[in-house]
């Protein structure tokens, strides 16, 4: 068995440029297609059987359900996008995890920041053959005893960084927000039954859990915003078990159309993690027309206004679909975001945007007042640094820039590590705006004048680099987030 690495030796890697494997060849189309035919050949012939045995047991056979609805005409991403590779600093990776994750509530870091989660995966990886980055020792480790969860969360940092870049590179100028697409859909929708306002209502909530995993917002401010559906998936398997999880991705990225039927466009990922080769990233995007919130066009609409409180809404689930030769068609599930919803809808993003990055600086008061009641406002309002009322009591400099946010020690190899989370300061107090010590509680966040402070600044970053006065390796994001870490001397106390 290999030494493991000291801690000072993992920190020092951090800011390794490694390369990651990129599968968007047209073949892929192809394979991918085939995949979806073999799963849904499966799904009917599961159906048959259940069928068969309901009517030899006596019992009422269900309703069989349909073939997935599934994204059509994918495609490969133009070569100039991403290439055959991407390199990036693993530091970069694991920022874009962390912030994937600020809002999931999935409960595994309570107590903590839900962000810190991401740092299980500090030495997951490493530069192997070709600088390409391969699973290390202790991720195939982690892999024996937790798969899923790892090939999980990896996905997503994958998919998340390569997202980013390609929509950056479409859109030169424009900021770019990918947010949790369960968070901001549950403020206008029920998503299962037990999120109804109305308990009676059967037909109130979404009950179809093929949605995206993600949404990218491509952002001016006081401009519409472009939306992207993003699905995204891993594992542990090889090139064929990719194949199926983008059949699953399609389903996935057509649970949300922006506008009328069928113009969403999407971005789908599955992320190969083999124990014994270099991590391939396939992806497959959908073009589409109507992913702008142009609700200045529609008539009768309002303006969209950043500035005011989130608003919950209760919309009918279910995606129109136009009448064919005459022919009416029942709604198909999943969530739409209808033109007279536009106005609403960027707002519901622009705060869900806020919640995010005040939630990795630690600001549960913050986050909170941008989110609804069924998006998680009660679960963030316990989430607050202990140290004072006001996360910006905790600052420090790096790379020239001051950031408010939250840190947290663990061990890492034997020695004691800092990580620090937080937002450049000026961006920060546009969000925490009324909520620290002796503010006034009515003082409104300032999201508009945030967005366009982002927007100015957004010029200065990306960076990664070793901060000498920190000690330690830095990432700085373009939304003005930062993740730091360096080791740190704990002294012990005796009684």
């Amino acid at each position: 068995m290999e030494d493991a690495p000291s801690a000072a030796q993992v920190l020092d890697r951090l800011l390794d440029s490694v390369a990651v494997a990129v599968n968007s060849k047209s073949a892929l189309t192809g394979n991918v297609e085939t995949a979806a035919r073999a799963e849904d050949k499966k799904r009917r012939r599961n159906q048959q059987r259940q069928a068969e045995e309901a009517a030899r047991d006596g019992r009422p056979r269900k309703e069989s359900r349909p073939d997935l609805r599934r994204k059509q005409e994918l495609r490969p991403l133009p070569g100039p996008e991403l290439g055959a590779s991407v390199k990036l600093p693993y530091i970069a990776l694991l920022h874009h995890l962390a912030r994937g994750l600020s809002l999931t509530q999935r409960g595994a870091a309570r107590g903590l920041a839900e962000h810190w989660g991401s740092l299980k995966y500090i030495q997951a990886l490493q530069a192997g053959k070709g600088t390409y980055l391969w699973l290390s020792s202790e991720g195939k480790r982690i892999a024996k005893h937790y798969k899923t969860l790892q090939s999980d969360e990896l996905g997503q940092a994958f998919a998340l960084a390569l997202a980013e870049r390609i929509l950056r590179s479409r859109f030169p100028g424009h900021e770019v927000s990918i947010l949790h697409s369960d968070t901001v859909l549950r403020a206008g929708w029920a998503l299962t039954s037990a999120e109804r306002e109305n308990k009676d209502d059967k037909g109130a909530s979404v009950g179809y859990r093929y949605r995206p995993h993600y949404l990218a917002e491509v952002w001016k401010p006081d401009q519409p915003s472009m939306i992207f559906p993003i699905a995204c998936k891993g594992n542990h398997s090889g090139a064929a078990v990719s194949h199926t999880q983008l059949a699953s991705c399609a389903a996935h990225v057509d649970g949300v159309h922006v506008g009328a039927w069928n113009q969403t466009p999407g971005l789908l990922f599955s992320t190969e993690l083999p124990l014994d080769g270099p991590v391939t990233v396939h992806a497959l995007h959908a073009s589409g027309s109507g992913s702008r919130l142009d609700f200045r066009s529609t008539a009768g609409t309002r303006d969209a206004d950043l500035d005011q409180p989130p608003l919950q809404k209760e919309y009918f689930p279910g995606i129109e679909r136009p009448e064919e030769k005459g022919r009416h068609f029942d709604p198909e599930p999943g969530c739409q975001v209808k033109p007279e919803y536009f106005a609403w809808f960027q707002e519901t993003l622009a705060h869900t945007d806020a919640a995010g990055l005040t939630a990795f600086a630690g600001a549960g008061s913050a986050t909170a007042r941008q989110l609804t009641k069924r998006q998680g406002r009660e679960f963030f309002k316990a989430l607050e640094h202990p140290a004072a009322g006001s996360v910006q009591d905790i600052t420090h400099e790096l790379l020239g820039d001051a950031f408010a946010g939250t840190d947290h020690v663990f061990r890492l190899n034997g020695d004691h590590v800092e990580a620090f989370s937080g937002v450049q300061v000026d961006l920060f107090r546009h969000l925490a705006r009324g909520t620290r010590n002796g503010d006034d509680a009515t003082q409104r966040a300032e999201v508009s004048a945030w967005r366009k402070a982002a927007h100015d600044r957004s010029r200065a970053w990306p960076r990664c680099d070793w901060d000498d006065e920190w000690g330690g390796p830095v990432s700085i994001h373009p939304d003005g987030t930062v993740l730091a870490l360096r080791m740190v001397n704990v002294q012990k106390t005796g009684h």
